[in-house]
């Protein structure tokens, strides 16, 4: 497995996801995996997510957290786990598109969007890596796909190469209706319980704002010049509230989240 360990000179896999940045980026990536027609579909027939939220949540989670800081057997187990769920996930005979959950080439977007999300949210906050930090974090990242069933030579050769398969992917999205439906109940406040309202019209306003535009467009959300403004302001005050933090502070909720996903998979008795 690709080493996460912490560096002097830049961030490392771990320092990234530790941060609780990475958390706030959940909903952007979500969308951006679901992008893709077949994983769109598996996820829209098949994901409990917009029935249980939490639940869907936590084992995704389980698996980000676990892989980048669990214990050998704790990483077994979640991935053990990642591959039942799996296992029903692929399309009937009459389905308009082929898919399947093991489909090494699904789960190659799927881990890159969480490469993606990540390097993007971390720069937004501390600014520009390095040439050298950002392919040492590319080359990290890839123990989401390696770690399931993506052969390491699927992964693009570089950083350079990776951003040229997004932008080629990106280019080549044609939504869905059903996730297109999809993603705007997910982010819709309405669809959710009433105490948590409030709080999701700003995560689906940053969550759109944090899209690709060709993403944004093609899901239909409605996004003005006055948008983006507000959007960039928001970014550059929070980014520097959020930099004066106490570094515990921003790594707590990652603590928790890794502290339930250890419990998740321990032996029961």
């Amino acid at each position: 497995m690709t080493s996460v360990t912490r560096t002097a000179d830049g961030p490392t896999l771990r320092d990234v996801v530790r941060d609780a940045s990475f958390l706030a980026g959940a909903p952007r990536r979500f969308l951006m995996e679901i992008a893709l027609t077949p994983v769109g579909l598996g996820v829209a027939e098949h994901s409990r997510a917009l029935r249980d939220p939490v639940g869907r949540f936590r084992n995704t989670t389980a698996y980000i957290y676990l892989v980048a800081f669990g214990t050998p057997t704790e990483r077994e187990a979640v991935i053990r786990r990642v591959n039942r769920a799996h296992g029903p996930v692929r399309s009937g005979p009459d389905a308009p598109v082929a898919y399947s959950a093991f489909d090494p080439a699904l789960q190659l977007w799927v881990a890159g969007c969480m490469y993606y999300g990540g390097r993007d949210l971390w720069q937004r906050v501390f600014g520009p890596m390095g040439p050298d930090a950002a392919e040492r974090l590319y080359e990290q990242f890839q123990t989401y796909g390696t770690s399931l069933q993506v052969p390491a030579e699927l992964w693009p050769a570089d950083r350079a190469a990776y951003d040229a398969y997004l932008a080629r992917t990106l280019d080549g999205i044609d939504l869905d209706p059903r996730v297109r439906e999809y993603g705007h109940r997910l982010l819709d406040p309405a669809s959710h319980p009433l105490p948590v309202r409030p709080v999701l019209r700003l995560v689906r306003f940053v969550t759109v704002g944090l899209l690709p535009d060709r993403l944004r467009d093609a899901y239909g959300f409605p996004w003005s010049p006055v948008d983006r403004r507000r959007f960039d302001a928001l970014m550059r005050v929070s980014a520097a509230a959020y930099r004066r933090l106490p570094r515990a502070a921003r790594e707590l909720p990652t603590a928790l989240v890794l502290r339930a996903s250890r419990r998740s998979v321990a032996p029961r008795g």
